[in-house]
């Protein structure tokens, strides 16, 4: 699923992956800012810029905050949630957040990460390791995989606060996917790969129709008429929600 507030686009494949994407023919050529849920295969894609999903993310601190019992994480869902007030807020008088803002907000940021990672420290290796290589890097915790992302990625993780026009998180292609998802429940799964296809290209144009608020229903009948509804090509620069 890639999408923008004008244009979905579905693609089905027998493998997921960068195959995949590739088949999509939608990453390889886009050259604007992919938001996304930070699956590895995306950052293969080194001439599009890339930008997290900070829904995902709340969800994750969410989860720190409740099962680890880590006040950091309240402290970061907390941030992120007042960057995107602040977005809203400014959005129509500029294209990003004044100077003073951002520094202010970016302290803060590194300030909650290495209070993270403070209260967070490594854990030892296992007392029964064998071999020198088992002894090695110990497993890391959940905590600790999100405060690597964080501090990694911040740039990626707060990118709609240096530039308005890349979205707060990936919504838009999980809306967009969600009526697949429910078909996949109710009438169970696609009997031939023809058959998904098929009603992944009639997904997107009814979808395409719908976002540019064309009537569902006259959109079928120019199809069958031979002219169906087109809209205008968007600009490489639209973000792009992927999922």
């Amino acid at each position: 699923m890639a999408s923008t507030d004008t244009l979905p686009h579905y693609a089905v494949h027998t493998k997921r992956g960068p195959e995949a994407m590739e088949a999509a023919g939608i990453l390889g050529t886009f050259t604007g800012t992919a938001v996304h849920d930070h699956w590895p295969p995306y950052f293969t894609y080194a001439e599009c810029r890339q930008a997290l999903c900070n829904a995902h993310q709340l969800r994750e601190l969410q989860c720190i905050d409740k099962q680890f019992e880590q006040a950091w994480a309240n402290d970061m869902a907390e941030l992120l949630r007042e960057i995107k007030a602040a977005v809203e807020e400014t959005r129509a008088q500029a294209l990003s957040l004044p100077l003073e803002w951002l520094e202010a907000f970016e302290r803060r940021y590194d300030a909650i990460v290495q209070e993270g990672f403070e209260a967070t420290p490594l854990p030892p290796p296992p007392a029964n390791a064998g071999t020198a290589k088992k002894r090695g890097r110990p497993k890391q915790t959940p905590p600790r995989n999100l405060l690597r992302r964080l501090r990694d990625f911040k740039a990626q993780g707060v990118a709609c606060m240096y530039d308005f026009p890349v979205p707060f998180d990936n919504t838009q292609a999980e809306r967009d996917v969600r009526m697949v998802q429910v078909k996949q429940k109710v009438s169970g799964c696609f009997r031939t790969l023809e058959g998904a296809e098929r009603f992944g290209r009639m997904r997107g144009y009814l979808s395409t129709a719908r976002k540019h608020a064309k009537n569902v229903c006259e959109a079928i009948r120019d199809a069958f008429d031979g002219t169906p509804f087109i809209p205008f090509p968007a600009m490489q620069s639209r973000p792009l929600s992927s999922d």
